[in-house]
């Protein structure tokens, strides 16, 4: 399988008045297509500042990082932005829909400002929230929908771009046990698929779904081992 995600020695430093603060230390790692990857690790351990940094969201001070064997580390901005357009999806643990907006026109999101037109984007929105159980709420906007539909919307806008890199931080966090199950396996549905996917997660049982598990502790990668899940896929 061809790399996905690889970092190299990547390091990353915020200045915080007269200190400074070492978020990630020397982090190498590399993810290959169709890697269903948790990231765990304690407040502070630096589980946000990969997140970002894989999103695009944020830069290294130190190292490289390649997406898709493109060095993404010293792109500026607007470049970022473009990469974060055509190749992540993410998935956020407090949704992040537009309250005004439909779910038809939450899906939609990204492929409009990927300039897709609406004859396009319009029937590729509709085809996601029907495979994500939402056929019937196209046109409920977000208050209107549970915790599980709505982070099924956001899925669903996530994957709308046909994204190489599913990012979800806590995706679970804001959910009962019962829903929590739901969205878990429509992630796990998604791996089955050869979706490449990183999550973020404080939860023991929710890691144990992927197939692989990177623990972070001081900003450096302390365990990366594969789960049993990860072997039954081997």
């Amino acid at each position: 399988m061809r790399e996905v995600v690889r970092l190299e020695n990547v390091g990353k430093v915020y200045p915080m008045g007269r200190t400074t603060v070492h978020a990630l230390r020397d982090v190498s790692l590399l993810i290959r297509q169709g890697e269903y990857v948790a990231v765990m690790g304690a407040s502070g351990s630096g589980k946000s500042t990969i997140l970002n940094l894989l999103g695009c969201l944020d830069q290294p001070s130190g190292g490289r990082y390649w997406l898709n064997g493109q060095d993404v580390s010293q792109l500026t901005d607007s470049q970022l932005s473009e990469i974060r357009g055509r190749h992540i999806g993410f998935v956020f643990q407090s949704f992040n829909l537009i309250p005004q907006l439909t779910v038809l026109r939450n899906i939609e999101v990204p492929l409009f400002y990927q300039g897709v037109p609406h004859r396009q984007r319009h029937p590729r929105s509709r085809e996601l929230a029907g495979l994500l159980g939402l056929g019937d709420r196209l046109e409920h906007r977000p208050t209107e929908l549970s915790g599980g539909q709505q982070q099924r919307v956001a899925l669903a806008r996530a994957l709308a771009n046909d994204p190489l890199l599913l990012l979800a931080d806590e995706p679970t966090g804001n959910l009962d046990s019962h829903t929590t199950d739901d969205i878990l396996d429509l992630l796990d549905g998604l791996w089955r698929r050869g979706r490449t996917m990183v999550i973020v997660t404080h939860e023991d049982h929710v890691a144990a779904r992927a197939g692989r598990i990177i623990r972070l502790a001081d900003g450096q990668v302390e365990s990366d081992v594969t789960t049993a899940a990860g072997e039954a896929r081997q």
